[in-house]
């Protein structure tokens, strides 16, 4: 298990500072959704958590040590990152790329064993693409390709799971299917994180919610404390019809907030 805390996290980009001083936890067992407008500092907060985006002030905490004293190999190990947007550029195999994520485990020169055979194949059954194991994975759709690079994510065995947009190009099924997938890697006490733009989906799957707007945490806590009709106002601009009963959670926006 992992436990990742966020403590006063301040980022900047020359003299823009993207994030404001963020305080956040995130346990294993919980499903944590990170949800703002486009451009609230939602991917930077997860790339910080990575060590992938210099902090300018703060600390990240990895079970109780703070992310500069973590050695990258061990970090990798402990968090599978699955970032958004990712292309593909050479002809492999859909087996192949998810393969590499067993590359935090192997030393150089070592060849995959039958344990990474195993979570390989695990992984590429729990992301539902078995059947395109020997196809290219750069020729597949945009959906396929998605579940190819959820699946070497899963494939690192990793305790925690951060994840940028996993729905971006699925169809509604497949959406379901990995809301679904990543709420089960919670329920296995994973410590799992995803950077999502659907509030219905983050509603009705996630455990708690981080809300962001201009850099600023601006609420956390679970689905029903975050997404009220007065903060969706002031953060989206929109209103919406919302109902949060349990198992048919749904948040449909109406409209534009005007100001007449």
């Amino acid at each position: 298990m992992v436990s990742i805390a966020v403590r006063q996290l301040s980022v900047a980009l020359g003299r823009r500072t993207i994030l404001h001083a963020i305080d956040a936890d995130f346990a294993p067992g919980l499903f944590t959704g990170i949800l703002g407008p486009n451009g609230a500092g939602k991917s930077t907060l997860m790339r910080a958590m990575l060590g992938l985006t210099p902090i300018a002030r703060g600390d990240i905490v990895i079970d109780g040590q703070s992310l500069a004293e973590v050695a990258p190999r061990d970090l990798a190990r402990r968090i599978a990152y699955l970032p958004q947007g990712q292309t593909l550029h050479w002809p492999l195999s859909v087996a192949r790329v998810v393969a590499l994520g067993r590359l935090p485990h192997l030393a150089p020169l070592s060849r995959i064993g039958a344990a990474d055979q195993a979570a390989i194949g695990e992984a590429m059954a729990r992301a539902d693409i078995l059947h395109l194991a020997d196809r290219d994975a750069a020729r597949l759709s945009g959906g396929e390709r998605a579940r190819v690079m959820l699946a070497r994510a899963l494939a690192v065995g990793a305790p925690a799971l951060a994840v940028d947009e996993p729905l971006a190009s699925l169809d509604p099924g497949h959406q379901i299917d990995v809301m679904d997938l990543l709420r089960q890697e919670a329920r296995r006490e994973s410590t799992v994180v995803a950077v999502l733009h659907d509030l219905t989906m983050a509603a009705r799957y996630c455990d708690r919610i981080l809300l962001i707007d201009r850099g600023t945490l601006v609420a956390q806590g679970t689905p029903a404390e975050v997404l009220t009709a007065d903060r969706l106002r002031a953060v989206y601009g929109i209103d919406a019809d919302i109902d949060l009963s349990a198992g048919k959670s749904t948040i449909i926006p109406t409209g534009r907030v005007t100001n007449d």
